[in-house]
């Protein structure tokens, strides 16, 4: 339940309480679109979220999946209350319960499962 926990933060009034599911030496990838965002620790996580644009964004996960230490979920992003996009996100998951690696991949064109928001 990582991962849910951290979107939660995320889309908080506080995102900066994610840092707390994420081990200190925390690996990232955000595949955003015309861009990547990378980080191999949890400070380079915390410099992110700082200059992170800050929007009322909620992240509606559709499917969630855990196998072992690997967490996966789909969904769909709403800014203001309107459809942005969707997005698939793993993570691995420490043996203390933290995330230790995450990749997260957000398109605003493609919607893998069908949903109306």
């Amino acid at each position: 339940m990582a991962l849910r926990t951290y979107l939660t933060h995320m889309d908080s009034p506080h995102p900066e309480r994610a840092l707390d599911v994420l081990e200190p030496d925390f690996r990232f990838l955000l595949a955003l679109p015309g861009r990547e965002v990378t980080g191999k620790s949890k400070e380079d996580f915390a410099a992110y979220v700082a200059g992170r644009n800050p929007v009322d964004r909620v992240h509606e996960i559709l499917r969630y999946s855990r196998d072992g230490d690997l967490e996966t979920v789909y969904g769909v992003v709403t800014e203001r209350g309107r459809y942005a996009g969707s997005f698939l996100s793993a993570a691995v998951v420490s043996p203390g319960g933290l995330m230790a690696r995450y990749q997260s991949f957000f398109t605003p064109s493609f919607a893998l499962v069908d949903q109306h928001v």
